[in-house]
């Protein structure tokens, strides 16, 4: 069993596909998202979104925003538009490979 995840800022989708764990930084703390977790909607403080499938993590530095989760689909909708991190391409990255950073850490 897994999770289905989109992360998506206002303009781009940053990352899609499945994965087995995903850890976001909710305001009251890091939550891990497991298959099978309660449905719920969380508010994001800044951190780093952690995507975990095949044994392999990638993470995402974000800033604010929120997630849900629902029926094994995790949705992470950030506040900021990362779309100035596209490497000049003028298309978003499709992997959270290559973070951000995030002032305050």
């Amino acid at each position: 069993m897994s999770l289905k995840v989109a992360v998506v800022d206002r303009a781009h989708t940053l990352f899609q596909g499945e994965a087995h764990q995903v850890v976001v930084p909710a305001a009251n703390g890091d939550l891990g998202i497991l298959p099978g977790h309660q449905p719920l909607l969380v508010v994001l403080r800044p951190g780093k979104v952690r995507v975990t499938s095949n044994g392999k993590t990638q993470e995402l530095a974000v800033t604010s925003g929120f997630a849900s989760v629902d029926n094994n689909t995790v949705t992470v909708v950030l506040g900021s538009d990362l779309s100035e991190s596209d490497n000049g391409s003028g298309t978003p990255r499709d992997t959270l490979s290559a973070p951000p950073n995030v002032s305050g850490e």
